[in-house]
């Protein structure tokens, strides 16, 4: 007789995963193992690249190799008796989360692949003795690389197949069409790892122009717009060039720096996106004007043309028109949990169990305020009062009598409450700005510290400083004017740059730091210190703690 639709369908999935698993074997146990055994006996690429090339190929291979496909095939084999897939993928989907690192780092992969390739000519010859091999198929690496990233999508395409196949009545329907979901959620997590990577990636790089300032840097802000304009004296009507910053949550004034070492501008002023107002301005002498009104501070601007300056006004109104919506939820959420259920009196407090606040009606901390985001900010609840917090004002554990006297994690807030005590020491030290940690503290636990030199563009001039990579952030270069400053003036995000040698002689130990058309020079005191910052460095810019 002939075999049902659906099981042609789940026979092709099979049948796809086994060639699937075939060609992560290649990359895996072949490619990936044969090019680094090669890095590290005749150093023909530093082990750090042929590890960002392959990312984390090794974990999706042994996943699918020893877990997905024998379930498969198992299901299978009892699909008489049991004719259903849809459990199966619904107990292993959630492993699929993987592929978002993968998926992210595969442009990057590429293009280290096809740079080192020039470099290193062993190296481009190693890999083209690979791919004339059979089991290639007469395929390059960058092809092979490529399947991880189609496969979700492929996964979805037979999911969706399989459902539409199936009888109305299929003890599977159900679980396949939640299986499908499942699958839906892994294909939007791959793609919104790419894009928050993107935004983060890009945050930094205008945070670096401003100098990374503590009280600026915030990892869930949202730049909406930057641009030059006019600023219009009320005075003598004098117009003097200034830059602006918008960011979701606040407008950053600023005037370029005649000096750019370490930041291109000086922030002049702040003024909170909150209660803010902008409107146009009808000038027949200074045309293209608007106003920007805040708590801070009020400034008339002038915009190059009129498009420019409609551009501006929609772009400051949309962010106030969001932050007023944020809010708003805010406010209505905390109103609904009093009025529903009013708050624990203090002599309560850990004594009842809270009614927590429904994560869906907060889109902001409900202490500090900031706006959550799926990655960067997630929200955490108060065991004690049932608000809905960030990490950083839940990073807290207290006993709760109505647990048992067991720990939960609690808001600061709730924490001083239940136990009478400050905020600890260490944890307010854990919770200090990004800049705000001292340089001895710092080096005393550090993967390495050292003097160098930070030589401006012209290669010429150069500014002599106190660099560290501490232990517990060891993916950030901190710079410190002094061993024993109290605070460091710049951080340096090291995840994603390069790290090339410079040839300049005996007395000039020179190597840089390269990203998106960025490039920092430093020069060490010798040649065994400056070997010594570029192995750290290449592990921190490949993400190796």
């Amino acid at each position: 007789t002939q075999e049902p639709e659906e099981k042609k369908i789940a026979l092709e999935l099979l049948e796809t995963e086994q060639a699937y698993v075939s060609r992560l074997h290649l990359l895996d146990q072949v490619f990936y193992a044969e090019l680094m055994k090669e890095a590290k006996t005749r150093k023909t690429v530093p082990e750090e690249v042929v590890k960002m090339i392959f990312s984390n190929i090794s974990s999706i291979y042994q996943f699918h190799a020893k877990f997905f496909l024998p379930e498969l095939q198992k299901r299978m084999e009892d699909w008489s008796c049991n004719p259903r897939i849809g459990d199966v993928i619904q107990k292993l989907a959630p492993f699929l989360k993987m592929y978002g690192e993968y998926v992210k780092n595969f442009e990057k992969a590429v293009e280290l692949l096809t740079a080192w390739s020039e470099k290193s000519p062993p190296f481009q010859e190693q890999i083209a003795d690979i791919q004339k091999r059979k089991v290639c198929a007469n395929l390059t690496l960058q092809h092979h690389m490529l399947e991880p990233v189609q496969r979700i999508p492929r996964y979805e395409l037979l999911l969706q197949e399989y459902v539409r196949k199936l009888p109305p009545a299929s003890p599977d329907r159900e679980g396949a069409e939640k299986a499908l979901e499942m699958i839906f959620m892994v294909a939007k997590h791959a793609n919104a790892a790419i894009t928050e990577m993107e935004r983060l990636q890009n945050l930094w790089v205008v945070y670096q122009r401003l100098g990374l300032e503590d009280d600026i840097v915030d990892p869930s802000n949202e730049l909406i717009k930057e641009g030059p304009v006019q600023k219009i004296s009320t005075r003598n009507n004098s117009a003097s060039e200034k830059y602006l910053f918008l960011f979701n949550n606040m407008l950053l004034y600023c005037v370029p720096k005649v000096i750019q070492v370490g930041a291109e501008f000086q922030v002049h002023l702040r003024i909170n996106v909150d209660g803010m107002k902008v409107r146009a301005l009808k000038d027949a002498q200074l045309p293209n004007t608007f106003l920007v009104s805040g708590e801070q501070r009020t400034l008339e601007l002038q915009a190059r043309s009129e498009e420019e300056m409609n551009a501006w006004i929609k772009a400051f109104q949309d962010a106030i028109d969001r932050k007023e919506k944020r809010t708003e939820t805010f406010k209505a959420a905390v109103q609904g949990m009093e009025a529903g259920s009013p708050a624990l009196k203090a002599e309560e407090l850990g004594r009842r169990a809270p009614r927590g606040v429904r994560d869906r009606l907060v889109s902001m901390c409900m202490r500090c305020q900031p706006p959550f985001s799926a990655i960067v900010r997630r929200r955490h609840h108060c065991r004690a009062c049932g608000y809905v917090v960030c990490a950083r004002c839940s990073d807290y554990k207290a006993e709760l009598q109505y647990d048992g006297n067991r720990l939960n994690r609690v808001c600061q807030h709730c924490y001083v409450c239940l136990t009478g005590q400050e905020v600890p020491e260490d944890q307010d030290r854990k919770h200090r700005g990004i800049l705000e940690k001292g340089a001895a503290e710092v080096s005393g636990r550090s993967l390495l510290c050292s003097s160098l030199q930070l030589l401006d563009k012209s290669g010429k001039g150069s500014t002599g400083g106190w660099f560290v990579i501490p232990q517990d952030d060891p993916l950030v270069l901190y710079i410190y004017a002094a061993p024993q400053d109290v605070r460091a003036h710049t951080s340096i995000p090291l995840l994603g740059y390069q790290v090339r040698e410079l040839q300049q002689g005996p007395c000039r130990h020179l190597f840089q730091l390269v990203q998106s058309g960025r490039v920092l020079t430093f020069m060490a005191d010798s040649e065994e210190l400056k070997q010594r910052w570029m192995r750290a460095m290449a592990r921190a810019a490949a993400g190796i703690t």
